[in-house]
């Protein structure tokens, strides 16, 4: 479960972040978090439970956004959504691209008491 790890970063920054204007705590995070990304929300929200206890995260309102996966096909150049890292091009059916959006894993936001 990488999820677990994630959340104990995402946790790490915050504090980072919490300590450097002598904060008390995180009133509220956003988080983006790509379809593609291959973390799975109910997961995370399972380990953000268990980390998040006693930690400057522990009340914190959680906002998650999910962009859809882009790519740029290698061979027409042309956009378009993919739900799968390996999809292929819908134009040409090439399988080599470019992941333009989907695989983030960002920490958009963060306001700190």
């Amino acid at each position: 479960m990488h999820e677990l790890s994630i959340a104990t970063s995402i946790l790490k920054t915050a504090n980072q972040e919490v300590e450097k204007i002598n904060g008390k705590k995180v009133e509220e995070i956003y988080l983006e978090i790509g379809k593609i990304s291959g973390i799975e929300i109910p997961s995370l929200e399972f380990a953000w439970e268990q980390c998040m206890k006693d930690s400057v995260l522990e009340n914190a309102n959680v906002h998650i956004t999910e962009p859809d996966g882009f790519a740029i096909c290698a061979e027409c150049n042309h956009e378009f959504e993919i739900s799968k890292i390996y999809d292929s091009c819908e134009r040409c059916g090439g399988p080599f691209k470019e992941i333009i959006t989907g695989q983030e894993m960002k920490i958009k936001k963060l306001i700190i008491s």
